[in-house]
Order: C-alpha cells, then sequence, then structure tokens
C-alpha cells in the first residue's frame, strides 16, 4: 500500500513539473510569436533591387532603415519589443515578388509587408496581404488602383498615388481649350497616372488629343514621340519611372522646338541629369531634398549624409522613411501589439510627422494626404543638373485623390 501511495505521490511531482515546463515553453512561443514580454516585431520590405527600378528600391530601403532609427530614437525597439526587418528582392518581376512575399510571410514570420518599387509587382502581392491577415504599407507604387479597385483593408499607402500626381501636374498646364498629349509606359503605373491626369485636366477645361504608351523596357521611342509630333498639341504632359527615359529622344527630335511645351514631374537626381533641355519646365515635384521645411527632413538629409558618403537622400527615400515612421507610430499607440485589427483601427485616421510634413491616412481607403510641390527647373549654381525650385507646396488638403475603393 505505502508503494503504491509512494508511487501515486511521484507521478503527481512527475505532472506537476511538466505542466511548469509546458506553462514555461507556452510563453516563450508567446513571446516570439507577438502574444507577449519582449518579443522581436518583424517587417518584411519587398524592393526592386535588380530591375529596371533599382534606384527606387535602395532608395526606399534606405530611407526605411532611417526611418526606424529616427522613429525609435536609435533604440529599434518599441515599448521593449525589438524591431528587425528583412529585404527581398522582387527584381521588378510580378511572379518574384509573390515568391518573396509567400516567404516572407511564411518563413520569416513577418508581422508587416512594406512595399514595393513597381505597382505590378505591388498588385500581385495585395492579395497574400488579405490572406495572411498582415498589414501592409505600400511603399513607393502609385497606381490609383492599390488603394481603389483591388485594395482591401491591410492596405495602407505613405507613397503618394496617380491622382496626387495628376492633381498636381494638371494644376501646373490644364486651362480651358488647352491641348494636350500624355506618353507613359504600358502597364498600370502608366495607364492609371493618365487616367487621373485626364480625369484633372478635363475638368479644368482642356482637351486630350492623344494617349500614348510605350514598351516600359524601350530604348526607342521614335514611333511614340513622332505621332505626339502628329498630333499638334499645345503640351505634351509625360509620366515616366526607371532609367530608360524618353527625354533625349524628345530633344533629338525637337518636340519643344516644334511649339509643343514639355511637363512632368521632377524624377530622381539620376533622371534629372537627363533633362538639361527641360530647363524652365513647370511641373510637380515628389520630394526633392531642398523642398520641405520641417525637422524631419533636416534630420534626414543630414543622417544621409552622413550614412551615404555625403549623398542627399533622393525622391523615394523620404517615403520609405515614412513608412517606417507609421508602423513605429501605430505600435506606440499598441503598445508593441501587432494584432491586424488593432493595428487597422489605430491607423486609420492617424496622423504622422514625416519629411514631407504632416501626413494621414485616409479612413475609407487609407491613402497618405501629403504635401506635393509645384517646381520650376532652373540652373543653379553649383549642380551639374537643373534643380527642382519651389513655386509652391500643394498641400494635403488640395491633392487628396477620390476614394475609388467602392467599399
Amino acid at each position: 500500500m505505502k508503494k503504491w501511495k509512494t508511487g501515486f505521490l511521484l507521478l503527481c511531482m512527475i505532472l506537476l513539473v511538466l505542466a511548469g515546463c509546458s506553462d514555461s515553453n507556452a510563453g516563450t512561443d508567446a513571446d516570439s510569436s507577438g502574444d507577449g514580454g519582449n518579443k522581436v516585431i518583424k517587417v518584411g520590405v519587398l524592393a526592386s533591387l535588380t530591375g529596371a527600378l533599382e534606384t527606387y528600391g535602395k532608395q526606399t530601403v534606405q530611407g526605411f532603415e532611417l526611418g526606424l532609427e529616427y522613429a525609435t530614437e536609435g533604440t529599434m525597439e518599441v515599448n521593449g519589443h525589438k524591431i528587425e526587418f528583412v529585404v527581398e528582392d522582387t527584381e521588378t518581376k510580378p511572379e518574384v515578388a509573390i515568391q518573396k512575399a509567400t516567404k516572407l510571410l511564411e518563413d520569416d514570420k513577418v508581422d508587416f509587408l512594406v512595399g514595393s518599387s513597381s505597382s505590378g509587382d505591388t498588385l500581385a502581392v495585395l492579395p497574400l496581404a488579405e490572406e495572411y491577415e498582415k498589414v501592409m504599407l505600400v511603399e513607393p507604387a502609385v497606381a490609383d488602383s492599390i488603394t481603389g479597385a483591388d485594395w482591401n483593408k491591410y492596405i495602407f499607402r505613405t507613397a503618394r498615388n496617380s491622382s496626387q500626381d495628376a492633381v498636381a501636374g494638371a494644376a501646373a498646364i490644364a486651362g480651358e481649350g488647352v491641348k494636350i498629349a500624355t506618353l507613359a509606359p504600358d502597364y498600370s503605373f502608366g495607364h492609371d497616372g493618365v487616367a487621373a491626369f485626364k480625369e484633372a485636366a478635363l475638368d479644368l477645361g482642356a482637351e486630350i488629343v492623344l494617349e500614348e504608351y510605350a514598351d516600359p523596357a524601350a530604348t526607342d521611342f521614335t514611333s511614340n514621340i513622332q505621332k505626339i509630333l502628329d498630333a499638334k498639341p499645345d503640351y505634351l504632359f509625360v509620366v515616366w519611372a526607371g532609367a530608360n527615359s524618353p527625354w533625349n529622344q524628345i530633344s533629338d527630335m525637337k518636340v519643344q522646338e516644334r511649339g509643343i511645351k514639355i511637363s512632368t514631374g521632377a524624377p530622381d537626381i539620376a533622371a534629372l541629369y537627363t533633362m538639361e533641355q527641360l530647363i524652365g519646365m513647370e511641373g510637380f515635384s515628389v520630394y526633392y531634398h531642398t523642398l520641405p521645411d520641417n525637422p524631419v527632413n533636416d534630420w534626414l538629409v543630414e543622417k544621409h549624409k552622413e550614412k551615404f558618403n555625403g549623398e542627399v537622400p533622393d525622391l523615394f527615400t523620404p517615403g520609405g522613411m515614412s513608412a517606417a515612421i507609421a508602423i513605429v507610430e501605430a505600435l506606440k499607440k499598441t503598445e508593441g501589439d501587432t494584432d491586424a485589427e488593432l493595428i487597422i483601427e489605430t491607423m486609420e485616421g492617424m496622423s504622422f510627422d514625416t519629411p514631407k510634413g504632416q501626413m494621414t491616412f485616409r479612413a475609407e481607403d487609407h491613402q497618405a494626404l501629403q504635401t506635393l510641390y509645384a517646381v520650376r527647373l532652373e540652373k543653379v549654381d553649383g549642380f551639374d543638373y537643373p534643380v527642382p525650385v519651389l513655386m509652391r507646396e500643394l498641400t494635403p488638403e488640395e491633392t487628396a485623390p477620390p476614394v475609388r475603393n467602392n467599399q
């Protein structure tokens, strides 16, 4: 009998020890999965590190890293939780973007997605954010459909969209009876950009006499430009992204000498070098490092020079920084809780300071309302490319795009 009692007591003690171990292990699992304790919060960044948009991808990644540093005051932590980010190259190919996003979600177990450089890549990944119930910060892709027809509630965008660009671009040139031709790459970025510009220009009384689309990878734009010359517009409005810009051929074919004025968004610094012939052009800018006047941009310019051998931040660097700031600010409000529903509730209507001033995520479609800039390209002493000089800021209210998600 004593042996039985002794054995029973020993069995109870073993079960208690095992139960304690089980509780301990459960706590460890919760810490790593994001349900308690000092966990690691992971962000997966999708960017074009190769392909036609690789410079944009690199700018975004550099800005994102600096944004985490700025928003966490150098600790890389929120509420005691360490923040890590993993970067994957989409190669500017939608099928690769899907593969890399799936890897980030399933293998790396990221809590957020950020990206991508290409609208095509981004549109391919949007359904995964919904499937895996993870918030995705879209930067720098601009296609309207991202926060329009293809939107889902897990999508927030710090990047401006095509309609915001269009409002700025149309305000610069459109008016009653003005004839305008457009030139854009033949994919979602180009089509959405032209559609939004056309809507804004028509509202101002302009006439669109030609919509010309070119192969995104083209190096010869002769036939496209000839069609524009034949249409005899007053203005040619160009929507373009990537290193293979049409500016040299526009100059070679003497478009401006034939009485057609050029207007476009001022691009990144590398592309500005190819726009010497467009000095005096009036258009708009998403960002140039001397345009914003605020403490966040001052910090970005100084830190970027310090970290990258004196180089200034470029077109999409502040966007990457803004995406990081948005994530950190949301996590501060949730005290590090990464539950997607809570993050969505927190970010809807949230305002936060960025290098471009204050942004606000519109509750209806999660598009960030933000400042853009009306600029003139000018020759400035000390610069060997045309510099975007501020004419006036275009306020977030002024550039607010239509809500297009039909939710």
